[in-house]
This record gives structure tokens, C-alpha cells and sequence, in this order.
């Protein structure tokens, strides 16, 4: 354990290097048997894994309070064996993407904006969504209403990801392994839409939410799959891939989505420009955003805010240090990527 605490701390040094021969060689490998292996279980051996261990856990400790914790020369080299042996695989498995190059720069893109940019993305970001939304629903009042099946969705998410491809051939995603968390209920009372399991690389959705939330929610937890680590990073990918697809559905849900961190940054720089934006947003839109609101509020409970708190304790220990806040980081992907050549 003390040797791979010590290299992962070196490795986290070089960032070219991590980026090279790890992130866009060995892992998209590795990660790709994974899906082949995984992605055609109907179920997720992920979630499968995540309760063995927490059965396991309980029962160890069962036995250790039973004995007295006696014989900790024992039982602790046992503990730090187990804890050695998920630490590697942890790491090597997914892991080590936490430190390859920050995705500005491997997109050549630069982190700071101008406010004046930030005004421009989001006043083009509610033109695009009230488009969209009048597009679909024909009426300004009325929210979209998402009636894809689970396995649309997914298959539609993997088209976002070739259209990406095309632009940036490195962001490829082949062999789809997207499945429906048996962990849904958890995952809500704990504040989370889904997760990726690092240790089979298969993407776990949490299917109680709304589906207006679901075409992001698949490709950002498909960026994770292909090595995007950071949730701001995974963040940024989602809207890449739902903005320009060719799915006006999974538009909508793209721009919608990119909508939501604009008007929360400029809500952050000035609260009356923001407040003037929103009252330009479509109803049906504001009612989709309500919607997503409602559901998170109905779950509400006073554990929720200690499991974000671990939650963010464990992105500034991954090289986020802004913790929860570092998912604000896309608006500068946003702002910068669409100033460029690229086109919304």
C-alpha cells in the first residue's frame, strides 16, 4: 500500500505522461474488454459488487466486535491487504485518469472567460432551447416530454458519441454497457443520478429520475467510461455530445443542460442579469427544469447532505479541490469551446 500511494502520487506528476500511455492507450483497452465482457448482462454486476462489499463489511465487523477486536496484528494485516489489493485495481482499472492532462488542454482550449462571453453562450443557449422546445411541443407553455425507452436512450447516446468522434477521433465509445442501477432507490435518497463502477467500467443510471434528465445523464457517465474522471470534464462531454445531435430530443436536453451552469455563473457574477435571462426562458422550459426540481425535493432527506459531503471530500482528494463546485469548471469548456470555430 505505502509503494502505491508513493507512485500514484508520482504519476500524478506527469500528466503528459498519464495522458499518453495510459488515458488514450492501456485504459481504453482495458476498458473496452470490460464493456464487451459486461455490457451484455442485462443486469449490473457493478452494483452486484458494491453490496457484496458492504455485506462483507458488516460482517467483518460483526465478527471483530464480536471477538473484542482482539488479535489486531492479525486482522489489521488482513485489512490492509484487501484495502492494498481494490487500492490497484482501483487505479489501474479507471483510476489513474484522475491524472492525465486537464481536458482544456488536450482540446487546446483556454480556462478563463470574459463575462461579456459568458452573457453571449447564455443568451444564444435560451434562443437554441426555446427553439427546440417550441419545435417539439408546439407551444411555449407546454414542457418536452421524453418518451424514449431505457434502450433508445442508450443507443441514441452512443450515436452522440460517434458525431464527437468525428470532430476529436480520441473521445470514440465502442461496445455500449449502460444499465439501470438496481441501486435507484439508494442512489436517490443519497442525492446521486448514477455512477460508473471503476472496477467492470460499467455505467450505472439511476432510472427513478425524469427522463428530460436521462440523454446527459447516459453520456456523462459514458465520458467516464472512456477515461473522463473529472465530473466537470464528464460534464462538458455530456453537452458535446446532446447539443449538436441530430435528435432534437436529445438536443434540447443538451442545450437545456448547458443553459443550466451558464445562468448559475451568471447568477454568480450578477444576480439581476441573471434573473432577466431566466424571465426570457420559454415556461415549457422553466416547467422541464421544475420538474427535475420537484423530484430531487420530494427526496429530500437530512442524510443526503453527509453523503455529499464524503462525495466531495473524495473529487478534492481526485484532483478537484473545489469539491462539488469544480462541476462549474465546464462553463469555461463551454464558453471557450464555442467561441472557437465550433459552431452551436
Amino acid at each position: 500500500m505505502p509503494l502505491q500511494i508513493i507512485g500514484i502520487q508520482l504519476l500524478a506528476n506527469y500528466p503528459e505522461w498519464v495522458e499518453k500511455y495510459y488515458s488514450q492507450s492501456l485504459f481504453q483497452k482495458i476498458a473496452e474488454v470490460e464493456r464487451f465482457l459486461f455490457g451484455s448482462i442485462p443486469f449490473s454486476i457493478g452494483d452486484l459488487l458494491y453490496v457484496f462489499f458492504g455485506v462483507a463489511i458488516i460482517y467483518w465487523l460483526l465478527r471483530r466486535i464480536k471477538t473484542g477486536f482482539k488479535h489486531p496484528q492479525q486482522w489489521g494485516l488482513k485489512l490492509i491487504a484487501a484495502l492494498s489489493i481494490l487500492y490497484f485495481c482501483f487505479h489501474v482499472l479507471w483510476g489513474i485518469n484522475y491524472y492525465r492532462l486537464p481536458l482544456h488542454q488536450s482540446l487546446s482550449l483556454q480556462q478563463e472567460y470574459e463575462y461579456e462571453e459568458l452573457l453571449s453562450l447564455t443568451k444564444t443557449l435560451i434562443h437554441k432551447s426555446n427553439a427546440l422546445q417550441e419545435h417539439l411541443t408546439e407551444d411555449q407553455s407546454q414542457p418536452v416530454n421524453f418518451s424514449f425507452s431505457f434502450q433508445e436512450m442508450k443507443k441514441l447516446s452512443v450515436q452522440g458519441y460517434d458525431l464527437v468522434d468525428d470532430k476529436h477521433p480520441y473521445l470514440n465509445y465502442n461496445f455500449s454497457s449502460v444499465k439501470k442501477s438496481l441501486l435507484s432507490y439508494p442512489l436517490t435518497y443519497m442525492g446521486f443520478s448514477g455512477y460508473l463502477n471503476p472496477l467492470t467500467n460499467e455505467a450505472q443510471i439511476n432510472y427513478k429520475l425524469p427522463r428530460f434528465k436521462f440523454p446527459t445523464l447516459i453520456t456523462h457517465e459514458m465520458a467516464h467510461q472512456i477515461g473522463y474522471a473529472k465530473e466537470n470534464e464528464a460534464n462538458f462531454m455530456a453537452a458535446l455530445a446532446t447539443i449538436n445531435h441530430p435528435n432534437p430530443y436529445f438536443s434540447y436536453a443538451g442545450y437545456t443542460f448547458a443553459l443550466q451552469y451558464c445562468i448559475a455563473d451568471v447568477a454568480r457574477h450578477n444576480p439581476k442579469d441573471a434573473k432577466r435571462l431566466v424571465e426570457k426562458i420559454n415556461s415549457g422550459v422553466r416547467k422541464n427544469y421544475q420538474e427535475s426540481y420537484d423530484f430531487w425535493e420530494k427526496y429530500e432527506n437530512p442524510l443526503e447532505p453527509f453523503f455529499k459531503l464524503f462525495y466531495g471530500n473524495y473529487l478534492k482528494v481526485n484532483q478537484q479541490p473545489e469539491g462539488m463546485q469544480s462541476y462549474h469548471y465546464v462553463v469555461g469548456l463551454l464558453v471557450n469551446y464555442y467561441q472557437g470555430e465550433q459552431a452551436l
